[in-house]
């Protein structure tokens, strides 16, 4: 087959194809399907625990999350071993790029 009739075969079959119906709005979800930004907005009234999974109410979920931000508010880090973290951090960061780095 000549490349001149190859390129025609090609533009009646982009032609074809092209032309078939395609049906109206396939990629959108079904009807009954509520839209991520009105669940976004629903109040959640519901709540588990974190530590246990368990179902809580909102006043004892409330408690919780105070206790543990309570909780999370401990001793200052020594400086030294703060500095340590910083430096590995460092390190673990720039063994990519250098990676003769021990």
């Amino acid at each position: 087959m000549s490349y001149p009739a190859l390129l025609t075969l090609l533009s009646l079959f982009g032609l074809v194809f092209w032309s078939l119906p395609l049906p109206k709005a396939s990629a959108l979800p079904p009807a009954e399907e509520v839209p991520e930004e009105i669940l976004r907005t629903e109040i959640i009234i519901e709540a588990r625990s974190p530590l246990t999974g368990e179902p809580l109410s909102p006043a004892d979920y409330a408690l919780l999350q105070e206790e543990l931000a309570q909780l999370n508010r401990a001793e200052p880090v020594n400086p030294d071993l703060a500095r340590l973290i910083f430096l590995l951090q460092l390190r673990r960061a720039l063994r990519p790029i250098l990676p003769l780095i021990p």
